[in-house]
């Protein structure tokens, strides 16, 4: 949320904010589990008392307890709120505005495999109250980083491999959408919502609101029913392709099949528009991203990519179709994974990669708990350093082609082999690139659009497309292999 040019946002040092206007006087700000004040013409102060949660949305209306303004409290206070505020907006650090603005903008990530982490962990839900870092199996994701991080909202994946089919690969999916169900359940801070309103009044609660994500159309095994009743169970997008082709759609790390879209892959596309679900190109090869663009009648995101302009990877993507994309109202969430943000970090894994298979072991561990033949190359071969500043060099590329509407924030937590940028190791490290951003000339409504407005309008778009097809029928179309 944009800050008023007659207002400033002062922190109370981690304990929320307090919005003055030009003219002196204070008024109330969210606050994240602390009091804010406010005084008003008739000098009287007001406390408010926001939930304690993970972050806000604004527009949160909290009840007020009255203090004269004689009251030493709200006096002192008062006073406080001036002394932060003594200097302007301008004059904040990039780290103090990247803060004030995500406090009342939290981030909405497009992508988060923390599912999956946990079937691969042994299938038992970690306790997200702690911090889950120092785990034996470590996690990037947990309640209190995505409290410090500002993280408001969550695509939580449901991925299963593109190596299973048919009906296995439907009844993984149905037990990873129960996985989330259960992990939300059992954490009263965390909730799961079925549309953009849902997300903004769970942010407003200071929860950590999610929707899910299906990654890969083989999650569908070529049924459009199984589709709908994905979308029933709150899946709210379903990223075309995973790392294989298929019959219908083409990916970008295998041969086409497809050549783009087949009839049935516009029939899915259609079905999707028809019931509100998203339509995501990550992973999917040019020419099927560029068919899916074309064919949908509602903006389409890329869930976890970057811009291919900046780093030669084929899971970003060139610039004409960001442009196309954009065109649509479309968003690009840009990943975090160093392969997909840094050229010189692709060139070292891949070094480190060959080496292991010349000494014939896994090269999908790094670090300490890596083969021991990798452990002794890589502390002769250290990696290339990875920081805010690459992701940062993505975003504003995304942003040269599309606009700064047309960029958002996919950090591919726990799909990524723990590769993220420095300082962005976890859930936590969303301010570093956003004050990376606002060093760089950024205002407070360009990263509040990039931080959730921009993908807030892709959903509420989508969801517009889905009331005007009320009275489409069902697509009955069937995949011919």
């Amino acid at each position: 949320m944009a800050v008023p040019r007659h207002e400033k946002l002062l922190p109370l040092r981690g304990r929320g904010t307090i919005r003055v206007a030009n003219g002196g006087g204070v008024t109330p700000s969210i606050n994240r589990g602390h009091p804010s004040v406010s005084r008003s013409r008739g000098c009287q102060f007001r406390v408010n008392h926001a939930p304690h949660g993970l972050g806000s949305s604004g527009g949160l209306s909290d009840p007020e307890l009255p203090f004269q303004g004689r009251s030493f409290f709200a006096s002192s206070l008062f006073a406080l709120a001036i002394a932060f505020h003594a200097a302007p907006a301008a004059a904040q650090t990039p780290e103090q505005r990247a803060e004030r603005v995500l406090a009342s903008a939290p981030v909405i990530d497009g992508h988060n495999d923390l599912a999956w982490a946990i079937r691969e962990g042994g299938g038992a839900l970690p306790d997200l109250t702690q911090n889950t870092a120092a785990l034996p199996l470590p996690f990037q994701t947990d309640l209190p980083r995505a409290r410090a991080g500002h993280l408001g909202g969550q695509f939580w994946s449901v991925y299963v491999p593109a190596e299973l089919h048919g009906d296995e690969a439907v009844r993984v999916t149905l037990e990873q959408i129960d996985l989330v169900r259960r992990l939300v359940a059992a954490n009263p801070q965390m909730a799961l919502a079925s549309s953009a309103a849902e997300l903004r009044a769970a942010m407003r609660a200071g929860k950590l609101a999610g929707m899910m994500g299906a990654e890969g159309g083989h999650q569908i095994a070529g049924n459009l029913a199984v589709l709908r009743l994905y979308h029933a169970l709150g899946v709210r997008y379903v990223t075309l392709t995973h790392f294989k082709s298929l019959a219908w759609a083409d990916s970008s790390t295998d041969a086409p099949r497809a050549n783009g879209l087949s009839d049935f892959g516009r029939a899915v596309i259609a079905e999707m528009n028809r019931i509100g679900m998203i339509v995501d190109v990550s992973h999917t090869s040019d020419a099927t991203a560029a068919a899916a663009i074309a064919a949908s009648r509602a903006p389409v995101i890329a869930s976890h990519s970057g811009a291919r302009a900046v780093t030669d990877a084929v899971r970003d993507l060139p610039d004409p179709l960001i442009r196309a994309l954009a065109a649509k109202g479309g968003v690009v969430m840009v990943s975090f994974y160093r392969g997909h943000v840094s050229n010189a970090w692709r060139a070292w894994d891949k070094a480190r990669t060959d080496f292991a298979a010349r000494v014939g072991v896994k090269a999908d561990v790094y670090g300490a708990k890596a083969p021991a033949p990798l452990v002794a190359w890589e502390a002769e071969h250290p990696a290339p350093r990875v920081t805010a500043a690459d992701v940062a060099d993505h975003v504003e590329a995304i942003a040269r082609v599309g606009g700064k509407g047309a960029v958002g924030i996919g950090g591919d937590y726990e799909g990524i082999a723990g590769n993220a940028p420095e300082g962005m190791s976890g859930v936590d490290g969303y301010p570093a690139l956003f004050a990376e951003l606002a060093r760089r000339g950024w205002s407070d409504a360009e990263l509040a659009g990039l931080a959730q407005g921009n993908v807030l309008r892709v959903i509420e778009a989508v969801e517009a497309v889905a009331r005007a097809s009320a009275g489409e029928k069902p697509g009955t179309a069937a995949l011919e292999e």
